[in-house]
């Protein structure tokens, strides 16, 4: 089932009913609401959602915004980070994100459980790639370096967001609306992939968190030979709750409109993703209205809705 993200124009709007409009012009007609989204947006959506222009998916914490922060920041605060204070302000935030997602009659919360406080190294490799060294001598020296660091780092950061995910299910399982765990795009990043499977098997019988699938997270990681994309999403297919649906230009530049010179292979993945699974084209905001409504049909004809 298709869906479009708000975080494509969410910055551009004072008024979120004219937000909604513009999103419908595209030809959508259901949302997510995302991250970065003014309080101020909210009233307009909801108007534009109770008088039933629009169907929700879900929506992608924090929604609404911390009013303290100015800019779209979805890692403002993180349940992984050392400072207490900052992880009870993302616990409480989300809180109030699912609120959000009770009121809106959304079918998942999308959330990032944090990072690791590494330098970021993958950017190191990213620039590596680009420069042709992918898997050459040093390529591959820094990347187990990579490794061996955050496997050392990893475990205090992992119970906290564990810990974090556990409390949150509670507050899920009373507005019946389930919590999506979304694949990063870095290696710092958590959950990175073994920890993601150690969180779907421990909350297996928790029907209330699952797996979000970020095809350009995931994509990114491959062009990294961080993982195959291809056996990652077979492995993940019985967590999964949804995904983000978007192309990346080789090597790292994602958030582009599919089937618009991206070398994202849906023809491998799409097929493996159930139809009654959302599919959210989560666009960047510099991407023009003219190539993602041209893109639209190509994807409809291809693969349906």
């Amino acid at each position: 089932m298709l869906s479009f993200s708000t975080c494509w124009n969410s910055q551009r709007h004072s008024d979120g009913e004219t937000m909604i409009e513009e999103i419908l012009g595209l030809g959508f007609d259901t949302i997510e609401v995302s991250h970065g989204l003014k309080v101020s947006l909210l009233p307009g959506i909801q108007k534009a959602y109770d008088e039933g222009k629009f169907r929700v998916s879900g929506v992608h914490n924090y929604c609404p915004s911390p009013v303290e922060v100015m800019i779209d920041a979805p890692d403002c605060y993180e349940f992984t980070s050392f400072r207490p204070y900052e992880r009870e302000r993302a616990f409480k935030l989300t809180l109030g994100t699912l609120d959000t997602a009770a009121r809106l009659n959304a079918s998942y919360v999308v959330l990032h459980m944090g990072s690791i406080p590494m330098k970021r190294e993958t950017k190191v490799l990213t620039e590596m790639v680009k420069r042709g060294k992918l898997n050459d001598r040093d390529f591959v020296k820094l990347k187990l370096k990579i490794i061996r660091k955050r496997e050392k780092l990893a475990p205090l950061y992992f119970s906290r967001a564990r810990e974090t995910l556990g409390r949150l299910a509670e507050k899920a399982e009373q507005v019946r609306i389930p919590l999506a765990v979304e694949s990063r795009s870095t290696y710092e990043d958590m959950p990175c992939e073994s920890e993601m499977v150690r969180l779907m098997e421990e909350f297996a019988d928790n029907p209330w968190i699952g797996y979000w699938h970020d095809f350009g997270h995931v994509q990114l990681k491959h062009n990294l030979s961080l993982l195959d994309h291809e056996e990652w999403l077979r492995k993940m297919v019985p967590y999964l709750i949804g995904c983000h649906l978007h192309d990346v230009e080789w090597p790292a530049r994602d958030h582009r409109v599919p089937l618009d010179g991206g070398d994202v292979p849906f023809d491998r993945l799409i097929p493996m993703v159930s139809k009654d699974k959302y599919l959210v084209w989560e666009l960047s905001p510099t991407r023009k209205k003219a190539h993602i409504k041209r893109a639209l049909p190509l994807w409809l004809e291809k693969y349906g809705a």
